[in-house]
């Protein structure tokens, strides 16, 4: 597969917004309300006929201009019609799947995904509206056909799975999803600018912006990308599921984001370059050290055939360390003796974080689904930074592994 996008390009190609006198960057849309110029436009509105690509707008929950500048830029770099932002990745995700799905509806979701999704799926929505999931190993496709029955309304996958980094084969299980006219739901947080899920047959992405997007870990926000009218349904003032559960984004946050945009190629580039470095070099040295950048990866061949070529692999790999005790002196040796990261959930910041996924992010998962999940209890998801040198942090990281080898 030889993919040509680029999303970088993509994001210079989209009309600059200019602020309100003139300014280089665009405007902050601070009201909650709008304003119109006739009073027969007011119901036009209210019944959707006239909206944003007309230049009007009603209320702050509905669609506000800063926000929907950023769902611009978004949807240029997931090259979809349309893109609108969220006040969480969980707000992003919860709107989509209630959109996709009706009470009693069926969803096949990836086994290995983050564990409030997991929660979402396996517990709220069955308890809270009907809708139930079968969890399948999203690398076997054989297991995925199977678990379809005559509800199935969506199969929802990551792209890159949190924590354990398996790559979903996107166009083969969107010609599975497809063939049972269930509509394939990405989640790209793990891997804005290397994917573009929709140029591989997804019909839904959803991010977390919060993580690498965003990139300074100081906003929580998510996004859903895909067609205009599926960003137009959950506007819809009857049944839309942003617009009723008001998971929308403030105009401020949007403008924060946006400002932020322009340089996420050059930091997903850097993020993947560091990790392609330490994963070398725990491979090197026999450590068990999981990346999809590594050719010894299961799917690294598969990752390399769909990515946008010049933004490397990911920032993110894990590390087993046997056992969650061993993990945690691991994390307390980096972040309190050598100042190497941080022991903290989440990814995508300027400066490392690491965790023991099982003992966090994945903890709502079960012992016996973490082992099916192929999570390990000594398992650390590290998301690695570009502060400092990379020798200056090689060195910090190799140390406390050799201590580690020293109480093996």
């Amino acid at each position: 597969m030889n993919n040509k996008f680029d999303p970088q390009a993509a994001l210079a190609d989209t009309r600059h917004e200019f602020g309100e006198h003139g300014g280089v960057n665009l405007s902050i849309e601070a009201s909650t309300t709008f304003t119109v110029l006739e009073a027969g436009t007011m119901p036009e509105l209210f019944s959707g006929r006239v909206g944003p690509e007309g230049g009007c707008y009603l209320y702050g929950r509905h669609f506000n201009p800063t926000v929907y500048a950023l769902g611009r830029q978004l949807a240029a770099i997931e090259n979809t019609e349309a893109g609108y932002a969220t006040a969480s990745g969980m707000g992003a995700i919860a709107a989509t799947l209630m959109q996709v799905c009706d009470t009693g509806d069926h969803v096949v979701s990836g086994n290995t995904i983050y564990g409030g999704t997991f929660a979402l799926l396996n517990s709220y929505l069955p308890a809270k509206a009907g809708v139930r999931t079968t969890f399948v190993d999203i690398t076997d496709h054989t297991s995925v056909e199977r678990a379809f029955a005559a509800n199935t309304r969506a199969l929802y996958i990551e792209s890159i799975a949190n924590p354990t980094l398996d790559v979903a084969d996107i166009p083969a299980l969107a010609k599975i999803a497809h063939a049972h006219g269930a509509v394939l739901i990405v989640d790209n947080t793990f891997s804005p600018m290397l994917l573009t899920p929709t140029n591989l047959g997804a019909d839904i992405v959803v991010h977390s912006l919060t993580k690498f997007i965003n990139g300074a870990s100081d906003i929580i926000a998510g996004a859903v990308c895909g067609t205009h009218e599926f960003i137009g349904s959950l506007m819809d003032l009857q049944l839309g599921s942003l617009m009723l559960l008001g998971s929308t984004m403030d105009a401020r946050t949007a403008f924060s984001i946006s400002m932020r945009i322009p340089h996420l190629g050059l930091r997903m580039a850097e993020h993947s370059r560091r990790a392609k470095i330490f994963a070398e070099r725990l491979r090197e040295r026999g450590a068990p050290v999981v990346y999809p950048g590594l050719a010894g990866h299961p799917q690294h061949a598969l990752l390399a055939s769909m990515i946008n070529e010049g933004y490397g692999f990911g920032g993110v790999f894990g590390l087993d360390l046997g056992s969650a005790r061993r993990a945690e002196l691991f994390m307390d040796t980096l972040q309190n003796e050598f100042g190497f990261g941080f022991m903290a959930v989440s990814l995508g910041y300027f400066d490392t974080l690491m965790s023991c996924s099982g003992e966090t992010t994945s903890s709502e998962l079960s012992e016996r689904e973490r082992a099916a999940a192929r999570i390990p209890p000594g398992y650390v998801r590290i998301s690695i930074g570009y502060t400092g040198s990379v020798e200056q942090r090689w060195t910090q990281f190799a140390t406390a592994l050799d201590r580690m080898g020293r109480l093996s």
